[in-house]
C-alpha cells in the first residue's frame, strides 16, 4: 500500500489541532508522554483482549446512548474488532481509547497516538459513530486513517522539533536510528516520518516488507511503499517488482541487521535518469529500505 499525502489544507487543519495540544503541554521535549496528552484532553484509556472479550462486551453494554446503529446492533464494536483484527479503538461518545493488551509496548504507543489523532480531528467523530463498513468507501476509510496517522506522527514527533533534528542530519538509515532513540518511537514510525517530513527537496522512497532473499509464501513484496512529496512530484510510482529487483542487486543473505547498499538508476517523468542510493536493514520481522536521491546520471559521450 502506498502512502497517502494529505492536501495542504487538510494537513494545516490537523497541524493546528496538534499545535494546540503541544502548546497546552508547554511545548515538551522528546519523548512525548502520552499520559500527559490524555490528561489534557480528558481521554480515558482501557485495555481489552481479543481472547477474552468480557471487557468489550461490558463496554458495549454501556453504549446504549451512543447512536442508533449501536443500539440496533450491540455487537457492532465486537464484530469490528474480530473481523478486522483491530489493535485499537476510539469511542468518541465516551472519550475512551481501547488498546489490545496483546500488542508490544512500542506498538501500543503508536496505536494510542493514532486513536488520539482521531479524537483531535473534528470531522472524524460523526464517521466513527456509525458502521464504517457500510457507510465509508474504501477510499474514504483510507483517507481518514491517513489523517489519523498524520496527526499521530505530528504529535509523537513534536512537529517542528522532529523536522529540525531530521534536517540537521544526512538522509540515511543511520539518521533514522538516531532519531528513533531521541524521540522514543519505533524504528518503523520514525522511518515513515523521516521520509514524509524531512529534507523536503530530496526525493526518497521507503519500502517496508519481506526479505528480498527469503520471501514468505503468500506475502506480497511490500506492506508499505512510502514516497516523499519530492519523489512524487518528480517521479512516477514504480511497481513493487521493479523495486524488489533493485534490492536484489545488493542485498546479502543474512537474516537480520544491515543487508547492504547499492546505487540504482531511476527514470523521472521527463525520461531523464537519476541515481538513488538504496540501503536495507532487517529487524527479522520486516526489511526497511530507504532509497535516497543522489545525483543526475552522468551521460557517457563517445568520441
Amino acid at each position: 500500500m502506498r502512502n497517502i499525502i494529505l492536501s495542504r489544507g487538510t494537513a494545516s487543519d490537523i497541524d493546528k489541532q496538534v499545535s494546540k495540544v503541544l502548546k497546552g503541554l508547554g511545548n515538551p521535549e522528546p519523548p512525548l508522554q502520552l499520559d500527559d496528552v490524555r490528561e489534557l484532553l480528558k481521554l480515558d484509556r482501557r485495555y481489552y483482549s481479543t481472547t477474552d472479550d468480557s471487557f468489550l462486551r461490558e463496554t458495549i453494554s454501556k453504549l446504549t446512548v451512543a447512536g442508533a446503529q449501536v443500539i440496533k446492533r450491540p455487537g457492532l464494536i465486537l464484530d469490528a474488532v474480530k473481523k478486522f483484527d483491530l489493535r485499537a479503538l476510539y469511542l468518541p461518545d465516551r472519550k475512551r481509547i481501547l488498546l489490545d493488551n496483546a500488542q508490544p509496548d512500542a506498538k501500543q504507543r503508536w496505536n494510542e497516538a493514532h486513536e488520539i489523532g482521531h479524537s483531535l480531528i473534528p470531522w472524524h467523530e460523526d464517521l466513527m459513530l456509525g458502521d464504517q463498513e457500510q457507510t465509508l468507501t474504501p477510499g474514504c476509510h483510507d483517507q481518514i486513517e491517513a489523517e489519523a496517522n498524520y496527526a499521530a506522527g505530528q504529535l509523537l514527533f513534536l512537529q517542528s522539533q522532529f523536522q529540525i533534528a531530521a534536517n540537521d542530519s544526512a538522509p540515511g538509515l543511520d539518521s533514522v536510528r538516531s532519531l528513533k532513540g531521541a524521540f522514543g518511537n519505533t524504528y518503523t514510525t520514525t522511518f515513515w516520518r523521516f521520509i514524509e517530513d524531512s529534507h523536503r527537496d530530496v526525493p526518497m522512497i521507503g519500502l517496508i516488507g519481506a526479505h528480498p532473499r527469503y520471501p514468505k509464501q503468500g506475502q506480497s513484496d511490500f506492506r508499505h511503499i512510502i514516497e516523499s512529496p519530492a519523489y512524487r512530484a518528480m517521479f512516477e510510482s514504480l511497481p513493487g517488482e521493479r523495486l524488489l529487483q533493485a534490492m536484489r542487486t545488493y542485498c546479502q543473505y543474512r537474516k537480520r541487521g544491515p543487508l547492504g547498499a547499492g546505487e540504482v538508476n531511476l527514470v523521472d517523468k521527463r525520461g531523464e535518469t537519476h541515481v538513488f542510493l538504496f540501503e536495507t536493514f532487517c529487524n527479522t520481522y520486516d526489511c526497511l529500505t530507504l532509497a535516497t536521491y543522489q545525483r543526475p546520471h552522468a551521460r557517457v559521450v563517445g568520441f
